[in-house]
């Protein structure tokens, strides 16, 4: 929409009142700090419009009268860029917004920020402040019980499509990395149509189309861009404790998933000791078995739920042990005794196309990326315990997280 034809709806809108697809929010300062409305209460305004069918925040404008207050020249951007921060902190999951500045004539040219919030770029349902709120008419209220579970229903954590197949918002083909689709493309298909039956791609309400989540996490060189978390983060210490002090090396690897997967098994591979012992011989005696990190690895970045904010992988390496925290309670019925024996996938597509596509490393002792027959987590323990003489222990951490730990070998156990 262009600057005029805004100007003249959001003139109109003055002139009205309210409704269910705009709130008007006056806002008083007390120098660098907003005193009116506090943090909670925009929180709930934009959660409101995210759970609902998306709406605009008018910034400057008095709710009962509509007298066009405006926003004081000099403080237009710490306004915006404390809206924007409610938006990201108070929010869970953060939502995305869009603002524009406009001077209104006939206001003596008085700045209010229009605030957009999209239904399009809301896969999830937002909570503020430990509660839940839609818009109903011009107001906001907190859901009932059955009105939320209708909501998770119809959105990402509850429907049947998988997360992994869902549309990101704003993205299009001009975002993938021409090197990363090559892979893909088997035949003289046109290639939209082959991403879309790989899903790679899906499609929004009104026909347009976009990348899926598992196509930004494989077709696009910085997943990161969309899914803020949806990296490897790798530190090694020097000591057995988590203290800065100690730390040797760290790095964030957030490429597609495949590089995420070398990026964090080379993390390990270089910050690994290898001790030796001395027969006739010299023998080498690392600290982990490569074949076995690898596959811990694997199963992190395609098994991880990517749905969860705020999480991202994380692989500590310490003197005596490795831990590696994957985002996600298990998936389904799964338990920890039963890791040994079943296989569930979370992310069918992603393991899908990891499957298909990729190729392992050699220290895999197999082709594929992944293998389906559910020999990972065994030989994880079997491989790791061998060289270590301890077994790796698997814990789940308030239900949101997986812990692997992965103790260190060292000539002492040989």
């Amino acid at each position: 929409m262009n600057i005029e034809k805004l100007t003249r709806d959001i003139m109109f809108h003055i002139r009205i009142g309210e409704d269910s697809s705009i709130e008007f929010k006056s806002v008083k300062l007390d120098g660098n700090k907003v005193k009116d409305p506090n943090k909670d209460k925009m929180a709930h305004e934009i959660a409101a419009f995210a759970n609902g069918q998306g709406g605009r925040l008018l910034l400057g404008v008095t709710d009962n009268t509509r007298e066009v207050e405006g926003i004081p020249d000099d403080k237009v951007s710490f306004v915006e860029e404390w809206i924007v921060n409610i938006s990201q902190n108070n929010i869970q999951p953060p939502v995305k917004i869009d603002t524009r500045l406009l001077q209104l004539p006939d206001n003596e040219g008085k700045i209010v920020i229009v605030l957009y919030i999209e239904i399009s770029k809301s896969i999830m349902v937002h909570q503020s402040a430990g509660r839940y709120y839609q818009r109903v008419g011009s107001t906001k209220q907190e859901m009932k019980p059955d009105v939320l579970a209708r909501l998770f229903q119809q959105r990402s954590q509850s429907r049947l499509i998988r997360f992994d197949e869902i549309l990101v918002p704003d993205t299009n083909s001009t975002d993938i990395d021409k090197s990363l689709k090559k892979r893909f493309l088997k035949s003289v298909t046109p290639e939209h149509k082959q991403f879309h039956k790989l899903h790679l791609s899906a499609l929004d309400d009104d026909g347009s189309s976009g990348l899926s989540v598992t196509g930004v996490l494989l077709l696009t060189s910085n997943p990161t861009q969309w899914l803020n978390n949806a990296y490897v983060q790798c530190v090694a210490y020097s000591g057995g404790e988590r203290d800065a002090a100690d730390q040797i090396d760290a790095a964030d690897y957030t490429g597609p998933l495949d590089q995420q997967i070398n990026g964090a098994f080379e993390f390990v591979r270089k910050n690994m000791r290898i001790e030796a012992i001395k027969t006739l011989g010299r023998i080498d005696l690392p600290q982990y078995n490569l074949g076995a990190i690898f596959e811990a690895i694997v199963n992190a970045v395609a098994h991880r739920d990517y749905s969860m904010t705020g999480r991202r992988i994380r692989l500590h390496m310490f003197s005596d042990r490795l831990e590696l925290y994957t985002p996600g309670a298990l998936p389904n019925s799964l338990t920890i005794d039963g890791l040994m024996e079943n296989t569930v996938t979370r992310n069918e597509t992603i393991v899908n196309l990891l499957s298909r596509y990729y190729n392992a490393r050699e220290e895999a002792g197999r082709q594929a990326l992944i293998e389906r027959r559910g020999e990972g987590v065994p030989k994880i323990i079997k491989e790791s315990k061998k060289i270590s003489g301890r077994e790796p222990e698997y814990q789940l951490i308030d239900n949101n997280e997986l812990l692997l730990t992965i103790y260190a070998a060292s000539k002492n156990n040989y």
